[in-house]
């Protein structure tokens, strides 16, 4: 059987300008090209989990315009069923990104209706789906939506996988129902004070939490601790043009493997393997395949 994930979190419409160079304070550049596409944490998250095999359900809030309609479209379109999305009215969250000619991106999100999301329904939701393997939460939803859908998760022995992205620093109340710790390098930086890239720092902040910790480390692959020992995954070398969701690739295809009770390291691996062949096509959920 197909494992079956749950994602509580964000559905943004990504506005993508790609430049040579991003401006300076001031400055008006030209840009080359402009797309228009789906993203979100949690649905760039949702999307790859389906794309992976995974039964994927989706909890969300829409607004009222035209940019919903188009969201639940393509939810159904990726395999992720929408029954569960909440509505208000108002503007659904929007993402202005900018890329530059090395794949980089700066990214502005515009939350909307995501700052709405009913807790209380969310865990309704939950307990609805029922017989759930993995419920994946991120950081662009309001934090007590995730903690509420965690402690409900864990308390009915479903495994939590906690992507702090926006990086925020977690309560300990949060980490303390969180299952898998997954930040980036930057992330991780910001809430622990630490570079990721120095084992005794990782294995140090893994001692002072309950999860399981991996750092995704861009280019460099990721790291993560097993029995008090830093492991560590290459990336293959690819050639970036846009790094957009590559984080998110990796969540989706990692919680897929873990929930279909793959080994850690290949988990971890697969994860890698769907973030590195994101970045070599533009966009964000049009980058991702199986």
């Amino acid at each position: 059987m197909a494992s079956k994930i749950c994602v509580v979190g964000s559905s943004n419409i990504d506005q993508i300008a790609y430049v040579e160079s991003t401006p300076s304070d001031g400055e008006t550049v030209f840009g080359n090209e402009y797309k228009m596409g789906f993203g979100g944490k949690g649905a760039n998250q949702a999307v790859m989990s389906g794309l992976m095999g995974a039964e994927t359900y989706m909890i969300t809030c829409l607004g009222d315009d035209v940019y919903a309609d188009m969201t639940i479209e393509n939810y159904k379109n990726s395999g992720v069923n929408v029954d569960y999305i909440q509505r208000v009215p108002g503007s659904s969250g929007v993402a202005p990104i900018w890329v530059d000619s090395s794949g980089q991106n700066r990214i502005i999100v515009v939350s909307g209706a995501n700052d709405l999301i009913n807790g209380d329904d969310a865990v309704e939701a939950v307990e609805k789906i029922g017989n759930l393997n993995a419920i994946i939460g991120q950081f662009e939803i309001p934090l007590e939506v995730t903690e509420k859908v965690f402690e409900y998760a864990k308390s009915n022995n479903i495994t939590t996988i906690l992507n702090p992205a926006p990086a925020k620093i977690p309560s300990s109340s949060l980490l303390d129902v969180t299952d898998w710790f997954i930040p980036n390098e930057v992330e991780f930086e910001t809430i622990s004070g630490l570079s990721a890239f120095e084992d005794n720092n990782l294995i140090n902040y893994s001692e002072t939490i309950k999860s399981n910790l991996i750092v995704t480390l861009g280019e460099k692959g990721a790291a993560y601790i097993e029995n008090g020992v830093v492991k560590k995954v290459g990336a293959p070398k690819v050639e970036a043009i846009d790094t957009t969701g590559a984080g998110d690739a990796f969540v989706g295809a990692f919680s897929y493997a873990i929930a279909s009770d793959f080994t850690i390291e290949d988990s971890v691996k697969l994860g890698i393997e769907r973030a590195s062949d994101s970045v070599t096509k533009p966009g964000t959920q049009s980058s991702y395949s199986k």
